[in-house]
């Protein structure tokens, strides 16, 4: 049986069928499960631990997130150079390494902040690396029809990590205080390297003569997704939302722990509970764009999550009731969230020449993760100045200005959106 041949009967199977995805997605679900661990323990540490300010947790959040602005566009000419299951099995070693070292600091009473903001930068370069190696992974192990379903898996289980995680964290962080919680991650990220180590995929190598300089080949992988007409309304809205959402999501522990006075184990359920919302909107997005259209889930979604954004600091004005106020808002954010994702996902994933794959997801994580890292620094030093809850309020009317891009535009007269063909 020829190569071609061995894939084809592969990709006839369905994905619950098939060995080499299923090892792919178990190892991702317990990288994600532990990541969810350590996006709580991270803050609760800086915040009652190390006595943050807004400031610090500004810094702090920036920190994680500058890799996407920094190197997000040469990180994906490179991974268009490489195997990208073999960058995501070094990135998952460098983040295991480098979380390791904190609970080791603060056993030796070494601990500080400059530490944080050292290990969330070294973090968050690795995950530059694994996220556009994994988005651009997804077609070369599976069928081009199985894409979607691929992403809806993978986005369910995230979800379901979203569930776990948090209120795992919580826990580990009651039992065994929050620097120590990490090592459940690095434990997590291990896992993951190793189920890399166990998948196999039929990505074939760019051959050499198809290479450019690297300035060349950014600039190719810009033109592809500016030049695209509904790609750059994506682009534009996810990028508007995310730095409007990092704006309230920066100060969003000092919100909780503090202002609100809640406990780490209330923030933990606060984010559980609101991830189930998530879960249900990967299971049902099939149903939904089956129901009203691919193009026309785009700006539905748009509207409802950025819309919703308002219930955030409006718990503040009803501290009685802010905590269903909370769960609610982040329920139907994670829903439609989740709804948008997956679709858009897939259709950039599907028009895109494999050649092409890791620029694509490079240049737009640059444009629409590149803008969290400004944001984080902004937060802090309007946290400072103007408050945590109007920091909050900017954020939240932000958000709705970003539907705008995908909701006043072509997707509604359009139902489907095109494919390679066209």
């Amino acid at each position: 049986m020829s190569r071609s041949e061995a894939v084809g009967e592969r990709a006839d199977r369905s994905l619950w069928r098939d060995g080499n995805f299923l090892t792919l997605w178990s190892g991702q679900a317990l990288a994600q499960l532990g990541s969810q661990v350590a996006e709580l323990a991270i803050p609760v540490l800086a915040v009652l631990l190390l006595g943050a300010s807004e400031l610090e947790v500004g810094f702090l959040n920036a920190a994680g997130v500058a890799a996407f602005l920094v190197v997000g566009l040469p990180a994906g000419a490179w991974i268009d150079r490489m195997r990208k299951r073999r960058v995501m099995i070094w990135a998952d070693a460098v983040r295991a390494v480098a979380l390791g070292v904190v609970p080791l600091l603060w056993w030796a009473g070494l601990l500080e902040m400059w530490h944080l903001y050292a290990v969330a930068l070294v973090v968050g370069v690795a995950t530059v690396f694994f996220d556009v190696s994994y988005q651009s992974l997804i077609p070369s192990l599976v069928r081009p029809g199985q894409i979607a379903e691929a992403n809806g898996k993978l986005e369910a289980t995230y979800q379901v990590a979203n569930i776990g995680g948090p209120a795992v964290g919580g826990w580990l962080i009651g039992i065994v205080a929050a620097p120590f919680a990490i090592l459940a991650t690095v434990g997590t990220y291990v896992a993951s390297f190793v189920a890399l180590l166990l998948t196999r995929d039929h990505e074939e190598p760019r051959a050499a003569d198809d290479r450019g300089p690297i300035l060349q080949e950014i600039g190719e992988g810009l033109r592809w997704v500016f030049g695209n007409r509904l790609l750059r309304r994506i682009v534009t809205t996810t990028a508007v939302f995310n730095l409007s959402s990092t704006l309230s999501f920066t100060l969003l522990p000092i919100f909780l722990l503090r202002e609100l006075g809640l406990s780490p184990a209330a923030m933990g359920v606060i984010f559980s509970l609101g991830a189930i919302g998530g879960l249900a909107g990967a299971v049902a997005t099939p149903h939904i764009v089956r129901r009203i259209g691919e193009a026309r889930a785009i700006p539905a979604s748009g509207i409802a999550f950025s819309v919703v954004a308002c219930l955030l600091p409006l718990a503040a004005t009803f501290p009685a009731v802010a905590f269903p106020l909370l769960v609610a808002q982040s329920f139907v954010a994670s829903f439609t969230v989740l709804l948008y994702n997956i679709t858009q996902l897939t259709f950039r994933q599907r028009i895109t020449p494999t050649r092409l794959l890791g620029r694509m997801n490079a240049s737009i994580r640059f444009c629409v993760w590149g803008v969290m890292p400004i944001a984080a620094l902004a937060a802090g030093v309007l946290g400072t100045w103007l408050g945590v809850v109007p920091t909050m309020w900017i954020g939240a009317v932000g958000q709705v200005v970003s539907a705008l891009f995908v909701v006043i535009g072509p997707f509604w007269a359009l139902r489907e959106l095109p494919d390679a063909a066209a």
